[in-house]
């Protein structure tokens, strides 16, 4: 199993920036994510896990809204464990 405390570099446009994430940033990325509100928690969730250093930078790509759910979505798939999930099929009978 890999570590949950990942340093992930992603390569945007002609930039990197290196993000730091723990499984409680992830927790609470999902938990303020809701029907109504997704950019704003990517917005932070980005902010938030970006080198200080790179935060200026990394603002100016987040003024598109799609942009920052594409790069949210970047970190968060390199940031997932590979897991291999088979679903099995019910026997399809209902009991009543």
């Amino acid at each position: 199993m890999t570590d949950v405390n990942r340093d992930i570099t992603l390569e945007i446009g002609d930039a990197e920036f290196l993000f730091h994430l723990t499984p409680a940033d992830v927790t609470k990325y999902f938990n303020s994510t809701t029907n109504n509100n997704k950019v704003a928690p990517a917005n932070n969730l980005l902010v938030s896990t970006v080198q200080q250093e790179q935060k200026a930078a990394l603002k100016t790509l987040l003024a598109n809204p799609v942009q920052t759910m594409t790069i949210a979505g970047a970190l968060l798939e390199e940031y997932a464990p590979d897991v291999e999930i088979i679903v099995k099929k019910s026997s399809g009978t209902l009991k009543a």
